[in-house]
C-alpha cells in the first residue's frame, strides 16, 4: 500500500475519532480510539513504539516513544492543545530522522474543525533502503 493511502486512512480514522469524541479530552483518549479504528480499517498500527537514539553508532534508551506506528512507514504523534507550536513540529521531524521514516502526520484533536489541526510532515533526510 502506497504511502498516500496509508495517510488518507489515517487521517479518515481520526477525523471519525474527532467526529465522535470532539475536543477537549486528553491526547491518551485519542490515542487509544485512533488505535483501536485504525486497527478496524485493517492497517498495521503499533502504539508507544520505543525509538532508540543513535550517537555515534551507540544505540541509546532515552525514553522516546513514537504514539503511533503504521505500516511502519507513518509516524503520528497526537497532541490534545491550543494549538499547534514549532516545537510540535520539530518533534515529529526529529522521530522521522531517528527512524528513517519518510512521512509523519501531526494531529491536534483539541480544534473545532480537525483538518485544522493536521499536520503532514515529510523527512528530508529519510535514506531508501538498498
Amino acid at each position: 500500500m502506497e504511502i498516500n493511502q496509508i495517510t488518507e486512512r489515517i487521517i479518515g480514522a481520526a477525523i471519525n475519532v474527532h467526529k465522535e469524541l470532539g475536543p477537549g479530552l486528553l491526547e491518551s483518549a485519542y490515542q487509544a480510539c485512533l488505535y483501536y479504528e485504525l486497527q478496524k480499517t485493517g492497517l498495521k498500527v503499533e502504539k508507544e513504539v520505543p525509538l532508540p537514539l543513535v550517537y555515534e553508532d551507540v544505540h541509546l534508551e532515552c525514553g522516546y516513544r513514537v504514539d503511533l506506528l503504521v505500516e511502519n512507514k507513518v509516524i503520528i504523534e497526537l497532541k490534545s492543545v491550543d494549538n499547534l507550536a514549532d516545537i510540535h513540529t520539530a518533534q515529529v521531524l526529529t522521530y522521522l530522522k531517528l527512524s528513517n521514516n519518510k512521512i509523519g502526520l501531526l494531529i491536534n484533536f483539541n480544534v473545532v474543525i480537525l483538518v485544522n489541526g493536521i499536520r503532514r510532515l515529510i523527512n528530508k533526510y529519510h535514506k531508501s533502503p538498498i
